[in-house]
């Protein structure tokens, strides 16, 4: 049976669906080539099911209520240390202000974006590659033989660290200011489980900077399809930058008893986000990560006495993992013990 029957059938492994599936990857033009072809009616394979499609708060009012800001610059450290200790342990998400990077930069980077995305189709066809051995590359789905349903978005990629590509192909701007927040971040993090500030950064959690940028051009069926599905992002630190237009939706438990991330008291929570596909949007994501791809890393002992929730897992059984599945939900519970 093909998935053009409509959504019900979305995500149904049949010979008909990966012919579509091929058949869209084969154009290298993207989600972008068919907004420019003049789609009226989205292809079936972007189908997502009704439940998926589905809110789980009760109103986005509650949600963008639930997302913490933490001001790096309002408060003395030990506040803002307390602000990031109460938005780790119960959103595992948090919008960061006054952090330094200029207004221009920001702006720059999403209007580059931008002109990449609804530029040219061949300019976009010399880079588009599923060859993760190339530091600068463009694509539509990086799961999209894996998932589900395929989301309305293409993205470009770019390895910055730890050894960056050409200053022509982005400038080290960039990196540099993103960096700076990140190591913000980090060392009030740190801070936060009572450790030195240093503690995360000397374990390595951001020697390596991904830079993804997401680009979901206007969708004529947003109702039947995601800009992004539910997720864990598969990084210790991710630093988000979006345009105004928002749709970002971060799933929170208020019932209570999440599970541990970082150390074996359960201080942290992971978060799951999703973004929706009714208007056009932009997003750039730096993932911090380790370097060191056969390193154990685990829980984090130091100022707890409460058994490990989760086993110890290397960079290479992880990303194995998040790629061969795909975007789907809290990852990291492939790997927690049994008690």
């Amino acid at each position: 049976m093909s998935t053009t029957a409509g959504s019900a059938n979305a995500g149904v492994v049949t010979d008909e669906r990966q012919r579509e599936l091929q058949a869209f990857d084969d154009t290298k033009a993207g989600v972008m080539g068919l907004v420019d072809a003049g789609v009226t009616a989205i292809p079936a394979i972007f189908h997502h099911p009704p439940d998926a499609l589905a809110l789980d708060s009760p109103s986005c009012d509650d949600d963008a209520a639930a997302i913490p800001v933490v001001d790096l610059s309002g408060a003395t450290r030990e506040e803002v240390v307390a602000q990031v200790r109460a938005a780790a342990e119960a959103v595992g998400f948090f919008q960061v202000v006054n952090h330094g990077v200029p207004g221009e930069l920001m702006d720059a980077m999403l209007a580059g974006i931008k002109r990449f995305n609804e530029g040219p189709a061949e300019a976009k066809r010399r880079v588009y590659t599923r060859d993760t051995a190339h530091k600068v590359r463009f694509n539509s789905n990086f799961d999209i033989f894996k998932s589900a349903a395929a989301n309305w978005r293409d993205t470009l990629f770019c390895e910055l660290a730890p050894v960056p590509p050409s200053p022509e192909e982005l400038p080290d701007a960039v990196s540099d200011a993103v960096t700076k927040v990140a190591m913000q971040v980090l060392e009030l993090l740190s801070e936060s489980l009572g450790l030195p500030s240093a503690h995360l950064r000397e374990m390595g959690c951001a020697e390596g900077l991904n830079v993804v940028s997401h680009y979901s051009p206007p969708c004529p069926e947003p109702h039947l399809t995601l800009g992004t599905s539910i997720h864990t992002d598969p990084a210790f630190l991710t630093v988000l930058l979006q345009d105004g237009v928002g749709g970002l939706q971060v799933l929170v438990d208020r019932r209570g008893g999440r599970s541990s991330v970082t150390i074996g008291s359960g201080a942290w929570s992971t978060v799951c986000w999703r973004t929706g596909g009714d208007t056009p949007r932009l997003s750039v994501a730096c993932f911090f990560n380790t370097d060191d791809k056969k390193r154990l890393y685990g829980p984090i002992t130091e100022g707890s006495c409460d058994p490990p929730v989760y086993r110890s897992v290397t960079a290479v059984e992880y990303f194995t993992l998040f790629y061969g599945n795909g975007l789907q939900g809290r990852l990291l519970d492939y790997f927690r013990l049994q008690h």
